[in-house]
């Protein structure tokens, strides 16, 4: 198992059981204290020791040598972990704002919950904190989409408990049980907006795109600098979890031996791994300099980024 695996893996249980005992202590206080607020709260969190359930299976499957039915390896398995996940924030928020509107509509009567919510409101929402921001630091380090989409579904969790402890502190002083739903239906819109941004972000990725497009203009300035290679052109980059798969046609001078333009794609090889972290591969297909192929139609020239 390499380093980036066991840190993911390592990482995702402590998420896991992180989030586990903050689930259990809410769902336990939010019934004893009579909080819906805090019940559905702890609930909530559930979803995420199932995310990270998640996170683990796709680590293992990612660190699966290629084969003949998956020649480039099990990587995009993070990035379908990553769609998973988005479905899984997505139908929390939708969940939550379905059932908080039903209770506004219906005028569900709510009692005043007991202090002692308000304690594992605020604690729940300093744990969740300390984990993100634990979460990000690694996802980043190690550049995993699956650490990082589990980040952001705990930042959604965040704002949750802080708007629960609003709720919670305003119905307990104050005696406004239907704050904390009013407030809860702000969140739920929050939460389903970063499910849709997390869809949205594993889509490109599992559709042979890139978010950052300025990786083709690194490609092209690594084509430049090497000597004697010209018109680099139908650039395709796409990404598998954390790493890069360039493909690109070169053009060089129609009189060199196979050798010699062997030597001149090495060379643009190695400057694009100089020039962009994370290569998993390079593919260039050589020409002679001028040639015109009037059917391709796929990839990016210069004047194309």
């Amino acid at each position: 198992m390499n380093q980036r695996t066991h840190t993911i893996i390592a990482a995702s249980w402590v998420g896991l059981i992180g989030n586990l005992l903050l689930s259990l202590l809410k769902i336990s206080v939010g019934w004893l204290s009579g909080s819906q607020a805090v019940l559905g709260d702890g609930i909530d969190s559930l979803s995420d020791v199932a995310a990270y359930l998640v996170t683990l299976v796709a680590a293992r499957i990612t660190e699966r040598p290629p084969d003949v039915k998956y020649p480039y390896g099990y990587h995009r398995a993070e990035t379908i972990a990553s769609k998973a996940l988005s479905f899984f924030i997505f139908f929390a928020g939708a969940q939550l704002f379905y059932n908080n509107l039903m209770d506004l509509i219906q005028d569900v009567e709510r009692s005043t919950p007991s202090v002692l919510a308000l304690y594992v409101s605020g604690f729940s929402a300093l744990g969740k904190l300390g984990l993100a921001l634990w979460q990000f630091r690694v996802g980043r380090r190690v550049k995993s989409p699956m650490l990082i989409a589990n980040a952001k579904n705990m930042q959604a969790d965040i704002v949750l408990s802080t708007v629960v402890l609003l709720g919670v502190g305003l119905s307990v002083w104050q005696r406004w049980p239907m704050v904390d739903t009013v407030l809860a239906l702000l969140v739920s819109l929050w939460i389903l907006r970063i499910g849709y941004k997390l869809f949205k972000e594993s889509s490109t990725e599992l559709m042979d795109g890139v978010e950052d497009t300025t990786v083709y203009q690194q490609v092209f300035a690594a084509v430049k600098s090497v000597p004697g290679v010209y018109n680099p052109h139908r650039a395709r980059i796409r990404k598998l979890a954390n790493a890069y798969v360039v493909e690109l046609d070169i053009e060089v001078a129609g009189d060199l031996s196979v050798a010699e333009a062997h030597e001149l794609g090495v060379a643009v090889e190695e400057q694009i791994k100089a020039k962009l972290d994370n290569v998993y591969d390079v593919m260039i297909h050589v020409e002679p300099r001028g040639n015109v192929e009037q059917h391709e139609r796929f990839g990016l020239s210069r004047k194309d980024v």
